[in-house]
């Protein structure tokens, strides 16, 4: 098997994606409409789960950008954010393919609002993978609620009843 960090890392680019590419149609009214979820909005939930991404992202590569990510606006259009989204999709894959084991346990310092915090690598790679489909999830009934047919996101790992649209991210 390849990395396990790797392919999570390029489960979640797929899944991201997909989820987008089922909503491109969507209208910036109906991007923003109140839906039911954590967030109010499909706009809010994927807003969400990409500055979040950015601010872990930023802590592996050691950036520096910090807490700074957040003080950006929303983006509201939906192939704005799916372009964003596929960008720092790709800088963790960067991250997770040059991974080495001994880099797991390596420190990185996350800028919280109470000030540094240091944590491991590995550690801030399974939070961001888990903080992602946790909120993914939420987005995929969302779609639903817009009258969109959710995508199916979970056929990615296994060889059986895999996607054709995954078997693109295991070319490498």
């Amino acid at each position: 098997m390849r990395d396990p960090f790797l392919t999570m890392a390029l489960n979640n680019a797929w899944a991201n994606a997909t989820l987008y590419g089922a909503i491109a149609g969507l209208s910036d009214q109906a991007f923003a409409a109140t839906r039911p979820g954590f967030f109010p909005s499909l706009k809010a939930t994927l807003n969400h789960i990409y500055v979040v991404d950015l601010y872990y992202v930023d802590a592996l590569e050691q950036g520096g950008a910090g807490r700074s990510v957040f003080e950006g606006d929303e983006i509201g259009r939906v192939a704005d954010l799916a372009a964003a989204q596929a960008e720092v999709d790709m800088r963790l894959a960067t991250v997770c393919r040059g991974l080495t084991p001994a880099m797991l346990d390596a420190p990185r310092v996350t800028e919280r609002q109470e000030g540094p915090v240091t944590e491991q690598v590995g550690p801030l790679l399974l939070h961001l993978f888990q903080h992602q489909i946790h909120h993914r999830g939420q987005a995929h009934t969302m779609v639903a609620d817009a009258g969109i047919a959710p995508p199916q996101l979970d056929d990615f790992h296994l060889t059986y009843g895999r996607v054709p649209s995954a078997q693109a991210y295991f070319a490498d």
